[in-house]
């Protein structure tokens, strides 16, 4: 398995990714800090989440420039199945993978099809309601 942890300002259409082999505390605490480097000093992005057992981990370490919003029961945060239909085209007809570096090549490619149409994605983002919004420039 991989998993696709991933950011899009919608504002200057920056993002923010990585493709880890677990989905937990520890692969969001990274992503957290991947984002936090990338914001423009003095602004603060603020996360539009669903109720993941990762997002609500006491041990998740949310950098300072960063807040959470965790929204109590939001069926509309499962971004599930429009990411996985993104994934599902990017480049394997069959659904089948020759080996691990195949799956992750394919996420990568995914992801960075995603970023490269950043006017779409951010559209994207914000009818799944799972985007990152920003004040002053990311």
């Amino acid at each position: 398995m991989a998993y696709i942890y991933g950011a899009i300002c919608p504002v200057e259409g920056r993002a923010a990714g990585l493709v880890l082999p677990r989905c937990n505390t520890e692969g969001m605490t990274l992503h957290l800090a991947g984002i936090a480097a990338t914001i423009a000093p003095g602004a603060h992005a603020v996360l539009l989440l669903d109720q993941a057992g990762w997002h609500v981990s006491e041990a998740l370490v949310v950098p300072p420039n960063i807040t959470l919003l965790l929204p109590f029961k939001c069926p509309v945060l499962n971004w599930q199945e429009p990411s996985g239909s993104t994934c599902a085209t990017a480049g394997s007809q069959t659904g089948s993978f020759r080996s691990y570096n195949d799956i992750l090549d394919h996420c990568c490619f995914a992801w960075n099809r995603l970023v490269d149409q950043p006017c779409a994605s951010c559209r994207s983002a914000h009818v799944m309601g799972t985007c990152v919004m920003i004040s002053g420039i990311w």
